[in-house]
């Protein structure tokens, strides 16, 4: 899954919120298919979202879903 190859070298402890974040904002969108380019675009903004200092999965979730909506 795309979230996976971009942070797998970075700890757990540090990356855990955004791949919550990640499946859920995958369920939402009811992404079933991991290999669906979708995927990477979700991954990549779950990464922008969290540089920015956000740690709640569910604001994370929901500040990309809002920017997919409204861009």
């Amino acid at each position: 899954m795309a979230i996976y190859h971009r942070l797998q070298k970075r700890p757990l402890a540090e990356t855990g919120h955004l791949f919550a974040a990640y499946e859920l904002t995958l369920r939402t969108l009811n992404v079933v298919d991991r290999n669906d380019p979708l995927t990477a675009m979700i991954a990549d903004k779950m990464i922008e979202i969290g540089a920015t200092g956000v740690e709640d999965a569910a604001e994370i979730s929901k500040r990309a879903l809002k920017s997919f909506i409204f861009n």
